[in-house]
């Protein structure tokens, strides 16, 4: 077993179909698994994903870091691809992905090779990258958004199973690796984040609710002018003029707006919850 794809999932019969095609070549004859951990869908998700020869497991939402943890813990690979469910790899990254024959590593490892019974032993890495980078391209209503700091999005996503573990936060959880990493220069993932805008408000307003309790955590938070309303324009400013935004046309505008709007909303929404919180 080479490679063992993991994905958490909700509800995204929409999406999952996709994603589980694209990485077929990665799994197909045996060569890995693919492992979705469900928190409870009501759609056909779970249908979906057993329709592609995925192992899915149905449990209790336990947060976003706990739940891709979960699924970590049930693979088999000794390497995980961790993926959302409305990613999907492309034909370039599928290519960089596929073992070398004879190899357990990926073909992006490119100078590096070893064998599967040295590939399991740390010691035989001497300094070798654990975990590798991969290019992202972020669709926003059905645009690829190449600007303001969406692009190549960078995110460590195969890593070594027996080094890396998601750090538990609320939200923007990432991998933790011991060792050195390494970035995939071919392929990217497709992400088919938010195709309405309904969408992205729905995820914005519950993330900005995530980093709230995130922002709280560290201590009470007063109520503030600078955090509510010039960090946003700030952080408009920066990525829709000084980063190009703008050259996303109306879709850029309509990305950096509201993503301004979710900043304002967290810094809000830490200040309603530390006016609950007893001194």
């Amino acid at each position: 077993m080479q490679v063992s794809v993991v994905i958490i999932t909700y509800n995204e019969e929409a999406n999952i179909g996709r994603t589980l095609a694209s990485v077929q070549p990665l799994v197909a004859d045996g060569k890995g698994e693919i492992i979705v951990v469900d928190s409870g869908s009501t759609d056909r998700t779970v249908e979906i994903a057993q329709s592609y020869g995925a192992k899915v497991f149905v449990e209790e939402w336990k947060g976003y870091a706990q739940q891709k943890n979960s699924a970590i813990d049930k693979a088999a690979g000794d390497w995980i691809l961790s993926l959302d469910a409305d990613e999907e790899v492309d034909s370039e990254l599928n290519e960089e992905l596929t073992p070398h024959r004879g190899d357990n590593l990926p073909r992006a490892s490119g100078e590096w090779r070893f064998t599967t019974e040295q590939s399991r032993n740390p010691e035989c890495l001497n300094g070798a990258p654990v975990a590798f980078l991969v290019r992202r391209k972020n669709y926003f209503l059905g645009r690829w958004i190449k600007r303001g700091g969406f692009w190549p999005d960078s995110k460590l996503r195969l890593f070594r199973r027996a080094e890396g573990r998601f750090e538990d936060r609320a939200v923007h959880e990432d991998v933790r690796v011991n060792g050195p990493r390494k970035l995939i220069a071919r392929g990217a993932l497709i992400h088919h984040s938010y195709p309405t805008l309904s969408d992205y408000i729905e995820h914005m307003n519950r993330y900005s609710s995530l980093g709230a309790e995130m922002v709280v955590a560290k201590g009470k938070v007063r109520f503030s002018f600078s955090n509510i309303v010039l960090r946003p324009l700030f952080t408009f400013i920066y990525n829709y003029l000084f980063r190009l935004g703008f050259l996303d046309g109306r879709e850029g505008l309509l990305l950096h707006l509201y993503h301004a709007v979710y900043v304002s909303w967290k810094y809000a929404k830490a200040w309603e919850l530390s006016r609950k919180k007893p001194d």
